[in-house]
């Protein structure tokens, strides 16, 4: 599993009876924990709908709103003890991977020429991991002559503001440039070949009009290289090869 997410929660509506006594809902501790996420209205609940422990899974366990488009592959639901006349007293967990081949996206640019360029790509990592989809980075020249280089962001438009936020606390930049731009892409898929019993690579598939294209994870490589004792390119040919050969036997 790459990622959990969550539609905002509803809280519910009434009191609760805890060992302290009758407490509105949400409970203090409920209340706490959710303190700047996002929930949604009390719901159909009469009572507690969100209890301390399902609020704490959320704030350990979840990135936030689902990807804007995606694509279900699965489903599963989980019954309380609970039996309310009104509604199912049932959590609904959906299992999806995200489908990348069109949608909206946020471009999030900004010019720095105060900031050492060694901390590029501690930049460009924090970046990738609150959301981004894409960063890219070039020389440009400022205004009265100073050198200083150019970071643009491709992310989704529902993750823009997190990414904003970390553009703004790992770089010394004081604005950033945002507009909205339609991206298209080849349908793609993933699938994982072992070079050993315990040693892993995970391949994208994308799909063209004439076949499909195969290309080995970068990070997965180096690790697979790094416990075969082999060359980095020696590992991803070796994977594209078996990647190929597992994608001809899934469509035979």
């Amino acid at each position: 599993m790459d990622a959990v997410y969550n539609w905002p929660p509803a809280v519910g509506n009434g009191w609760v009876q805890a060992e302290h006594g009758r407490l509105p809902v949400p409970a203090p501790a409920t209340a706490i924990l959710l303190e700047g996420m996002e929930v949604a209205g009390g719901g159909p609940v009469e009572g507690e709908a969100t209890t301390p422990t399902g609020a704490t899974l959320l704030r350990v366990l979840s990135s936030g709103r689902p990807p804007g488009q995606w694509r279900m592959v699965g489903s599963g639901w989980g019954a309380g003890q609970r039996d309310p006349a009104h509604y199912p007293n049932a959590l609904r967990i959906l299992v999806a991977e995200q489908a990348a081949e069109a949608g909206r996206v946020a471009l999030l640019a900004t010019d720095v020429d105060d900031m050492s360029p060694e901390y590029v790509e501690p930049l460009r990592q924090a970046l990738v991991a609150a959301g981004a989809l894409d960063v890219q980075t070039w020389p440009v020249q400022m205004k009265k002559g100073r050198s200083g280089f150019r970071v643009e962001v491709v992310v989704p438009e529902e993750l823009a503001d997190q990414v904003a936020d970390a553009l703004f606390r790992h770089s010394t930049t004081a604005g950033v440039r945002r507009w909205v731009a339609e991206r298209v892409t080849l349908p793609r898929h993933q699938v994982t070949v072992h070079l050993s019993p315990d040693v892993a690579v995970r391949v994208k598939v994308l799909e063209q009009s004439d076949g499909i294209r195969v290309k080995p994870e970068y990070d997965d490589v180096l690790a697979a290289a790094r416990a075969l004792g082999r060359p980095p390119i020696e590992v991803a040919r070796a994977a594209q090869r078996d990647a190929e050969l597992l994608v001809a036997k899934t469509k035979e």
